[in-house]
């Protein structure tokens, strides 16, 4: 089994890996990715899976372990393995606000660009992941809400080692939300 952690960008992918971490899966990750302003605790991101649309055989190194796959990828993932994705659900409008904020520290951000737009693509987006995790029989998904994470992160152990199957420890989990880095806000 191949477990995934996906969602949009700024959903809470990098708080998850982080709490499966600390329950005791191994990740599929390399440090390219530092840990920054943005992303305190780190990214736990395998650069390699980038290359997933053009080398999906790559996706065995991550057998029996947990991989971050960003959403548009997950697209790629071939048949022929078992796949359970935790995918994050954030509301958009504080993945926009939390993305803004990333890309005007950066010195990336594009003035002009509008919110509806991206909202859209977005919503577009979900739909064509959530039809495709729910055609496929190798894969299992868990939808897990951001919010569920920051207030019940006890519970969202509870439910994350019960649809992995693995014995985790979810006190160390729970260990992991620290609200105080909730800073964007609808």
């Amino acid at each position: 089994m191949i477990t995934i952690v996906s969602g949009l960008p700024r959903s809470g992918t990098s708080l998850m890996m982080q709490m499966l971490v600390a329950g005791g899966m191994p990740a599929l990750s390399d440090g390219e990715r530092r840990a920054d302003t943005d992303n305190p605790r780190g990214y736990l991101e395998w650069e390699r899976i980038k290359q997933l649309p053009n080398d999906p055989a790559c996706i065995a190194e991550g057998e029996g372990k947990v991989v971050k796959v960003i959403s548009r990828l997950l697209l790629s993932l071939p048949a022929g393995y078992e796949y359970r994705i935790l995918f994050m659900q954030r509301p958009l409008a504080e993945v926009l606000a939390s993305q803004d904020e990333m890309l005007r520290r950066r010195g990336t951000y594009r003035e002009g660009t509008d919110p509806a737009v991206i909202s859209a693509a977005f919503e577009k987006h979900l739909r064509e992941v959530f039809a495709w995790m729910d055609g496929k029989a190798y894969v299992k998904a868990l939808r897990v809400p951001y919010h569920d994470v920051l207030s019940k992160p006890k519970d969202v152990a509870h439910q994350i080692s019960q649809f992995l199957q693995i014995k985790l420890d979810e006190e160390a989990m729970e260990q992991q939300v620290d609200a105080s880095l909730y800073r964007n806000r609808a």
